[in-house]
């Protein structure tokens, strides 16, 4: 099994490797040093947004810039004062929590946040999800792991419920089950997939599950940060950027597990628990330039790279450039 999904990860990424190696990078540099639409928030999609800053551009200039989720402890986002070492948000929570603090001081430091969950609860001022990829979220394990490589979601339920049949007791439970850090897109969607609340793991309820290792806390997509008794959730457009070389390898010995038989290690959107990521923007600007031409509707400049988006072990988004979800 462990040779089979190496290879099915191998596949995807072929053909692009090279393109997805030289577009690496960390925040936004080159000319301009400040774009009009900054950005700041989820690390799943971080890798795409920074390529897309690269490529996209109006009137001959880069107009985005994308700022990664962790890094220095600060960030310079725009040349005024104001947006001068701003603290670094860390995940789709924490880049929304940004956007609308600035929105609301109307200090002009961010533009737009990213996400890889959706969170339409109502907010002032009112925010637009705009989809533009799709991925898909499994299990990932050590290939010692005594987790079976094929689960159900309604294993992973047991798993994350600290089901005695499945973990054992406290305190040498056979599973840890984990859970990346606060605010993390990847967190929501996966207590939501395998049916646990936030609330529930915060207050302790769920002993087998944490969002800590060695006393410091798990950012997603780090398969470094597991052992042989741990299940973590893991982004399949991440690890098939990871192992081509895409992004930074921070896979560790971590392969994936298959829920309810679907393959993991394809293109997103056959897999077993899809999400769309989003780019978050004002709705009051989704008529207005350059969010409109770059982040909204099918053909907005976002949209168009398509080479970009399946690089990064994305799958094409029928609903890109969408504007129906918004926090109001």
């Amino acid at each position: 099994m462990k040779n089979s999904l190496k290879l099915a990860a191998s596949v995807a990424g072929i053909g692009l490797m090279a393109f997805g190696a030289g577009t690496a990078q960390a925040d936004p540099s080159g000319t301009p040093t400040y774009r009009q639409l900054a950005g700041v928030g989820s690390d799943t999609t971080q890798g795409v947004m920074n390529a897309m800053s690269n490529a996209i551009t109006v009137s001959g200039q880069k107009v985005i810039g994308s700022y990664d989720a962790t890094g220095s402890a600060t960030i310079n986002t725009q040349a005024a004062t104001a947006c001068q070492a701003l603290n670094r948000p860390n995940g789709s929570g924490a880049g929304r929590t940004a956007l609308l603090n600035s929105l609301t001081a109307a200090d002009g430091c961010i533009q737009f946040s990213r996400s890889s969950s959706l969170n339409t609860t109502a907010s002032v001022p009112g925010l637009t999800y705009v989809p533009y990829a799709i991925d898909a979220v499994t299990y990932a394990i050590t290939p010692k792991s005594a987790v079976p490589r094929n689960l159900t979601l309604a294993d992973l339920h047991s798993i994350y419920t600290c089901d005695p049949n499945y973990v054992g007791t406290a305190p040498n439970y056979t599973i840890h089950a984990l859970l990346p850090q606060p605010g993390s897109g990847t967190r929501s969607f996966w207590e939501t997939t395998v049916g646990i609340s936030d609330a529930d793991v915060v207050t302790g309820k769920y002993p087998c599950v944490s969002d800590t290792k060695n006393g410091k806390t798990i950012e997603e997509h780090d398969g470094r940060v597991l052992d042989d008794t741990d299940i973590a959730p893991f982004s399949i457009a991440q690890y098939i950027a990871q192992e081509s070389g895409t992004i930074t390898d921070l896979r560790g010995s971590a392969i994936l597990g298959n829920i309810n038989g679907a393959p993991s290690l394809l293109l997103n959107t056959g897999s077993a628990a899809t999400r769309e990521v989003y780019n978050v923007i004002p709705s009051s600007k989704v008529a207005t330039a350059p969010y409109s031409t770059v982040f909204v509707g099918g053909t907005s400049l976002i949209c168009q790279q398509t080479a970009i988006i399946k690089s990064y072990g994305f799958g094409l988004d029928t609903n890109c450039g969408d504007t129906s979800k918004t926090s109001g």
